[in-house]
């Protein structure tokens, strides 16, 4: 279905930036263009850490990940400090090293879409500059919102909820708009008993016992072993462990004994609809999954930084509780078998600030 602008013009091409941090951000550009493909329009797709010279996008990304895998609490004090204007500033002046391939990459599109907080700023440097004609719009993939995610050259920021749409304003958007978390079609509550039989049938999962389904992220970063110890001691659940790309924890679980340990899962969809409950740390894109799929899901030893936010605004809105500590852990899971989850509907809501 062909898309107007405001203009009434046809929306014919879109390009979306993202980057491979974690899976977040590239799994809400990967939806956003089904769902723009199927009404008609053509997306282009351009990776910010690609458009940053020579292999510094690469570096970014590892020294990311090593911070998190190294020293998780120094990302609280990061992200404090890029609250303040002059780290703001460094780091969006080092955006702008991927703004010449972005005005290239963006064409003659007639909207930029960007899920990426470094690729929003350099498209608002372009645009400050008289360099971008499509429209700028800013997709928020967290559910907390940071200073840096945030840019007063956007035309329209989306943020997953009232919370953050509300921070978005604070932080200087100028137009925001409330629309759920973007989910893959595949992610749905499990059709019923026969169908949760097969799904843990085909996953070796035992048809007899209440499954926690413990999720870290792409990466596979957090306590994930002290979760996953709190939970068998409990023993109101067994732990099913999807470790990502964390070859290295997945190693260890199976050494220790883990009955249920998972790498890279490409079906999660799948995996979730066979388990009763999800626990998670980092509020992202998997505990989105995880609601859309009817489960239960509850933030425990959460991730430092964007972790803590995120579990902050998901446990005031009343959508992921926030547990702190392992009889919390139990008692949570213990509630959730017995009572279900009831997942709030949010509704699309426009507000211009």
């Amino acid at each position: 279905m062909p898309v107007d602008t405001s203009e009434g013009e046809r929306m014919e091409r879109v390009v979306i930036v993202s980057a491979r941090v974690g899976a977040g951000h590239d799994g809400a550009a990967r939806e956003l263009a089904r769902r723009l493909g199927e009404r008609g329009i053509h997306v282009g797709r351009v990776d910010f850490l690609d458009l940053l010279p020579g292999r510094l996008g690469r570096a970014l990304c590892g020294a990311y990940h090593r911070q998190l895998e190294i020293a998780p609490r120094s990302w609280d004090w990061l992200l404090g400090a890029l609250g303040s204007p002059a780290p703001a500033a460094a780091a969006r002046r080092f955006s702008a090293l991927a703004a010449p391939g972005l005005a290239e990459a963006a064409g003659d599109a007639q909207l930029v879409l960007s899920t990426y907080p470094l690729a929003t700023h350099a498209a608002a440097r372009l645009r400050a500059r008289g360099r971008l004609g499509p429209a700028l719009v800013a997709y928020l993939t967290d559910p907390s919102v940071h200073r840096l995610c945030v840019s007063p050259w956007a035309d329209l920021t989306i943020a997953p909820n009232e919370i953050a749409a509300e921070q978005a304003r604070a932080f200087g958007a100028v137009r925001t708009m409330v629309t759920p978390p973007l989910v893959a079609p595949a992610f749905r509550p499990v059709a019923g008993t026969a169908e949760r039989a097969r799904l843990r049938l085909a996953h070796g999962l035992p048809a007899d016992r209440a499954l926690a389904l413990v999720v870290s992220g792409s990466w596979g970063v957090g306590e994930v072993e002290r979760t996953v110890a709190d939970l068998a001691a409990d023993g109101t659940a067994e732990p099913v462990v999807v470790c990502g790309r964390n070859d290295a924890l997945r190693g260890r679980l199976e050494r220790a004994g883990l009955r249920h340990v998972f790498g890279w899962v490409d079906g999660m969809a799948d995996l979730m609809r066979a388990c009763d409950v999800v626990v998670q740390n980092a509020g992202g894109l998997t505990t989105s999954e995880a609601l859309a799929t009817g489960l239960p899901v509850f933030t425990y030893r959460c991730l430092p930084g964007h972790g803590r936010a995120n579990a902050a605004v998901l446990d005031q809105d009343g959508t992921v509780p926030w547990v702190r500590s392992p009889d919390g852990l139990g008692d949570a899971v213990r509630a959730a078998l017995t009572t279900g989850a009831v997942t709030p509907v949010v509704r699309s809501v426009e507000v211009a600030g």
